[in-house]
Parts: structure tokens; sequence; C-alpha cells
């Protein structure tokens, strides 16, 4: 499947599963030297493999790409064995992190994955300065982060794993939600 037509699917299901809006979040795929990432603003409902915008690796990024384009540069440069990246809003993820603490799964498939998920706090004011490189900085050592009250970022070498982990880690937040909501937790 041409690369780009697998992003646009992974990030229709981010939609069609509840972990963005129409709008919202975006995501990239990485080509050899290059990457495709979602336009500014993209309808996940209504994108297409051609309105993906080709950003250089080494250099800038295509005109209309999303405001995270610079952020997916970093996260490549900083981890080398990234092709994949994904930017989500899972409502359970963002609520069990609004605290700022690192999010420590409490079911079994959440901790088999991940030991934790750090969260890190930007200033809405300061993020399109600071996040590329303070997201990058965590994913090159680990595979999905949270920055507080924003979303999930997501990196593997494959889209369909970075999906994998965006969608577990919504799933663990969901349970650990409804633990909570059951005195259970």
């Amino acid at each position: 499947m041409d690369p780009r037509e697998d992003l646009v699917r992974h990030y229709q299901w981010l939609r069609q599963h509840g972990n963005n809006d129409s709008h919202s979040g975006n995501a990239s795929v990485r080509v050899e030297n290059d990457f495709w990432v979602t336009p500014s603003g993209a309808c996940a409902d209504l994108l297409s493999a051609d309105q993906l915008i080709r950003c250089e690796l080494a250099g800038s990024s295509g005109q209309g790409a999303s405001l995270d384009a610079p952020l997916h540069r970093l996260v490549y440069r900083h981890n080398p064995k990234a092709r994949a990246v994904l930017h989500s809003h899972g409502p359970y993820s963002v609520a069990m992190t609004m605290h700022g603490e690192d999010f420590i799964p409490p079911d079994f498939e959440g901790q088999y994955y991940f030991e934790r998920i750090p969260v890190i706090s930007i200033p809405y004011k300061d993020y399109i300065a600071e996040a590329p490189q303070r997201v990058a900085e965590v994913l090159a050592e680990y595979p999905v982060m949270v920055v507080r009250g924003h979303g999930v970022y997501a990196q593997a070498e494959s889209i369909n794993l970075a999906y994998k982990w965006s969608c577990s880690f919504e799933l663990s937040a969901k349970t650990a939600w409804l633990a909570k909501q059951a005195g259970t937790l």
C-alpha cells in the first residue's frame, strides 16, 4: 500500500473511533529523506492521499502543512527508527492526564505496553515555540506521551504501530476513568 494512503486510513480511524474530532490532530509518515504530513486544518472525513504535504526531513515544511510539521521533523531527527508520528486528542487520555503527572496504566494491557506514559506541561501560548523540541526529546525515549491539556503523540517504526500505541493508551485511560467512577481505583 502507498504509505500516504495508509497514513490517511489511520488518520481517519483516529476520527472514526473518537480519538479526534473532524478537524483535529495530525499525522505523518516518513519516506526516505522526506515525510508526508496532514495539511493544517485537515478534515479527516474528507482527506485523501493527494492532499498530504511533502516536507523535507533536512529542510522546510511544504506550504499548508500542519502547524505540527516542525514537531514531526524533530521527532524523526531525534529517533531515526521512527517512520510514523500520530497526534490525537483521545478524551480519556487527555482527561486522565490533566493534573500533569505521568500516567501509570492500571490495567494489564496498559502495563504490558507502557511502564509509564510521560506527561509534559507547556503553556498554551508557548506551544508552537516549545512543543517541537520538548515532544521530540520525550519521543526519543518513549513510544507515546502527552502534552497536558492538549493531546497524545505517538511514534513508531510503522503507522500501524503508532496507531496501536495511541489506541492502547486511550483504552488504558478509559479503563482507569471507569475504575475511578466504580470506586475500584
